[in-house]
C-alpha cells in the first residue's frame, strides 16, 4: 500500500495523444512515441509515476500493462471529448477485509454522508466567501447555506440529507455562476458552456479520486451515500463531493480571466461541444489544481480508509477544506 513519502516522489503524468502515438516499454522505462515519424517525445520511469492519465487515442503493450500492475500505476484513457473510457488498476483488490466491511455498512447509517456533506457544504460557503462580494444574491446564498448547514445533524432519514444538499447545491451554483449568465445546474445536459466546463471537470476530479480511492483496495461501487445503480460506482460519487469545490473554484477564476468562452465550443443539437483542439487546454487547466492538491487528497484518502476500517466516530474523519 502506498505511503505519504510514495505520493511525494511520485507525480501524476497527463499524456495527450490526438493520432499516431504509442506508448511502449523500453529498458526498463515508459517510452511515448510518435509512430509516424517513429520518433520518442518522451521518457518516463515507471517508478515515478502514481498515477497515468492518457487522453486521445493511443496503442499499449503488455509488456506496458505489466509494468503498470508492477509498480502499482493506475491508468486512466479518456477519448479526445474527456470522455472516460478505460480504468486499469489492481493495485490493492486484495484488501478483502475492506470490501467486506464495505458490503456489511447499514445503508441506513448516515454518519459518513453526513460528514460528507458537510465538508461539501462547508467548502461552497468558503468559496462564496472568497468571491468578497457582501451584497445581492451572494450573501443571500451564504445566510441560507450556513442555515441549512446547522440543520444538518438533526437530519434523521437519507431523503432529509439529500434535501438540505440540493438545497444548498441550488443556492450556490445561482449566486457563484450568477455574473455567467447561469440558469441552473444540469449535469451531463450542456445546455450552457459553464455547465459543460463543469462537467468536464467533475469528470476528470471523478477518475483523479477513482485512482487514489484504488490505491486502497476499495470497491468502487459500494457507496455509503449514492444508491447503488447498475454500473454507478456510487463510492466515488461520494468522495468527489468534499472536492468538488476545486472545479467550482476554477471554472469561475477561468471564466472571470477569458481563459473559458464561448467560442471553445460548438453549438451541436442544442449541446455545447468543447472544441477538439482546445481540449488540451481545458485538461491542463483542471489537472494544475488538482495536482497541486495530490498531497491533500491522498492524505484525506488514506485517513478515510483509517476511519472506516476502525469504525471511527464521525468528528474523527477527515475534512478538505480549502
Amino acid at each position: 500500500m502506498f505511503t505519504n513519502k510514495d505520493v511525494e516522489y511520485r507525480s501524476i503524468f497527463v499524456v495527450n495523444c490526438i493520432d499516431n502515438k504509442a506508448l511502449r516499454v523500453s529498458n526498463g522505462g515508459l517510452l511515448l512515441e510518435d509512430t509516424s515519424e517513429k520518433k520518442t517525445l518522451t521518457k518516463l520511469p515507471f517508478q515515478k509515476i502514481l498515477v497515468l492519465f492518457v487522453i486521445g487515442h493511443i496503442s499499449i503493450t503488455t509488456a506496458f500493462i505489466e509494468k503498470c500492475s508492477k509498480y502499482g500505476i493506475p491508468v486512466v484513457v479518456m477519448k479526445p471529448n474527456l470522455r472516460p473510457i478505460f480504468f486499469y488498476s489492481i493495485t490493492a483488490e486484495a484488501n478483502f477485509l475492506l470490501r467486506k466491511k464495505q458490503y456489511e455498512y447499514e445503508k441506513s447509517n448516515l454518519k459518513i454522508p453526513k460528514i460528507l456533506v458537510e465538508n461539501k457544504i462547508k467548502n461552497q460557503i468558503r468559496l462564496l466567501e472568497k468571491t468578497r462580494i457582501t451584497s445581492g444574491h451572494i450573501r443571500s446564498s451564504m445566510n441560507l447555506c450556513n442555515d441549512l448547514l446547522l440543520l444538518l445533524p438533526q437530519a434523521d432519514s437519507y431523503e432529509e440529507v439529500l434535501g438540505i444538499e440540493g438545497k444548498v447545491a441550488n443556492a450556490f451554483f445561482t449566486a457563484y455562476f450568477e455574473p455567467f449568465d447561469w440558469h441552473t445546474r444540469c449535469p451531463r445536459a450542456k445546455t450552457d458552456v459553464v455547465n459543460s466546463t463543469l462537467d468536464i471537470g467533475y469528470t476528470i476530479l471523478f477518475n483523479f479520486i477513482e485512482a487514489f480511492t484504488r490505491l486502497f483496495g476499495f470497491d468502487p461501487y459500494r457507496g455509503v451515500y449514492h444508491q447503488l445503480w447498475f454500473k454507478r460506482k456510487s463510492l466515488i460519487c461520494d468522495l468527489v463531493e468534499p472536492f468538488r469545490c476545486l472545479i467550482d473554484g476554477q471554472v469561475r477564476k477561468a471564466f472571470n480571466l477569458k481563459q473559458c468562452k464561448k467560442d471553445d465550443f460548438n453549438l451541436i443539437k442544442n449541446e455545447y461541444i468543447l472544441k477538439r483542439e482546445k481540449s488540451s487546454d481545458y485538461t491542463k487547466m483542471f489537472f494544475e489544481i488538482l495536482i497541486e492538491q495530490k498531497n491533500d487528497v491522498f492524505r484525506y484518502m488514506q485517513q478515510y480508509y483509517r476511519c472506516f476500517m476502525q469504525d471511527k466516530r464521525a468528528e474523527e474523519y477527515p475534512q478538505f477544506l480549502i
